[in-house]
């Protein structure tokens, strides 16, 4: 807070400022652990002739990074931008504090970074959700200030939000490394702290910020959920999006030493409910424009996720069943191409009930097997629907609460009940 008189003001009603919370962990200064690109495998001079053939471009591709490259990656790091829109924070943290009793926090991470984070505690106010933590992950231009910590607050859910290293009230730079570091002293913070159980906690992401979402399921496996709302499967189509061709190989290898956000990788790491919004207007995470909606990386995010976990389903029939639902635009056309499939929803939901009583429930799931084409198509356009929702707007308009809701879980059956017909070849 600048501003004399608001420094006053707030003083004046109590509120509880800044408290510096740092945690013992047996965490090295390089942090947590992230997924690595996996070596090429060669012979030992093929190896040192390589290393020395590509020193330049791992030059370059260092300089890149720790220049304009992070910057245009994430721009809520640049200072200027922070400058523009400090009143705009301070407004936004003041009525955090003032209308939802928020208290802010600055938790130090393994790498010394200190996060900035608000939360806001609605378990004494005996409604539903209040039970519920939900940890908000901002895009790379957003503050948990002015950002998507107001959906779940709408939606009366315990809020906890913080800002990238770098961005407003928090140090450092936001690397993949920092970012997974402040993550995971987020977590902490939330279960050590605020005395939330792991189980009781979903993760919230917006656009880049599935990163280090899907980094925190894949690492605490135990939360209850995970929401992404446009979010992509990998970074490096989007930035080879806006670069030269001719700069296709130093992209791509900079991407993944040093920007390397996988983040269908790590979300096939998690076994838990997950919920995909696609944003069909989307003009940022496509790789063509808004108006091609197939060239959305959601339905990427989407189609990797369901393939790991049902690759007995997910064979060329049922990706095309999928494709074919992808590319409509709006819930009349997406109903249109489900009820073309002719999916009875109580049939799928008997087969996936059944599967899950007989065998293990850790994924993949060997379900579909031997079934015939047809009932492929209909158990994969019936997980895809179950998986994914539509929002038909923009990158950047605010996702409405009640667009905010829990991913599907499938409920076991009732003991006694029949066992489904599965449709075989």
């Amino acid at each position: 807070y600048s501003s004399p008189l608001l420094l006053c003001y707030l003083y004046r009603k109590g509120i509880r400022f800044c408290r510096l919370i740092e945690y013992a962990t047996k965490l090295s200064k390089a942090g947590v652990s992230l997924l690595k690109p996996e070596p090429k495998h060669r012979g030992t001079a093929d190896t040192v002739l390589n290393s020395m053939r590509m020193l330049p471009c791992h030059i370059i591709s260092f300089l890149i990074a720790h220049s304009f490259g992070r910057r245009m990656l994430y721009p809520g790091s640049v200072g200027l931008l922070q400058k523009a829109m400090r009143p705009m924070l301070q407004q936004g943290q003041a009525r955090l504090i003032e209308e939802f009793d928020g208290q802010r926090n600055k938790l130090v991470a393994c790498d010394g970074n200190e996060i900035d984070a608000m939360f806001v505690d609605r378990r004494r106010e005996g409604g539903r959700n209040g039970n519920t933590l939900v940890i908000c992950c901002e895009g790379n231009a957003g503050f948990y200030e002015v950002g998507c910590m107001s959906t779940p607050l709408e939606g009366g859910y315990s809020v906890l939000g913080w800002n990238h290293p770098g961005f407003a009230g928090s140090t450092g730079v936001p690397f993949p490394q920092n970012e997974a570091n402040a993550m995971d002293v987020v977590i902490q913070f939330a279960v050590h702290k605020l005395g939330f159980q792991l189980s009781d906690i979903m993760v919230y992401a917006w656009s880049i910020g599935g990163f280090t979402a899907s980094w925190a399921a894949m690492s605490y496996p135990e939360i209850k959920a995970l929401v992404l709302d446009a979010s992509f499967d990998d970074l490096l189509p989007l930035a080879l999006k806006v670069m030269p061709d001719s700069w296709r190989p130093l992209v791509t290898h900079t991407v993944r030493q040093y920007m390397n956000l996988n983040n269908a990788e790590q979300l096939c790491k998690y076994h838990g409910p997950i919920l995909l919004i696609r944003r069909t207007k989307d003009e940022i995470i496509t790789t063509t424009g808004p108006e091609d909606i197939m060239s959305n990386r959601g339905n990427d995010l989407l189609l990797k996720l369901l393939q790991f976990r049902y690759p007995k389903v997910m064979t060329d029939e049922g990706i095309r069943a999928v494709r074919h639902w992808l590319g409509a635009t709006n819930h009349v056309e997406q109903a249109s191409v489900y009820s073309s499939y002719e999916v009875d929803d109580d049939w799928c939901t008997s087969v996936m009930q059944s599967y899950q009583t007989e065998r293990e429930t850790m994924y993949p799931w060997s379900v579909g097997e031997d079934m015939a084409p047809e009932a492929r198509r209909q158990l994969a356009l019936f997980l895809a629907q179950k998986y994914l929702r539509n929002f038909e707007t923009t990158h950047c308009t605010p996702l409405p609460s009640t667009e905010f809701q829990d991913p599907w879980r499938l409920q076991r059956a009732p003991q006694g009940d029949r066992r489904a017909t599965w449709k075989r070849e």
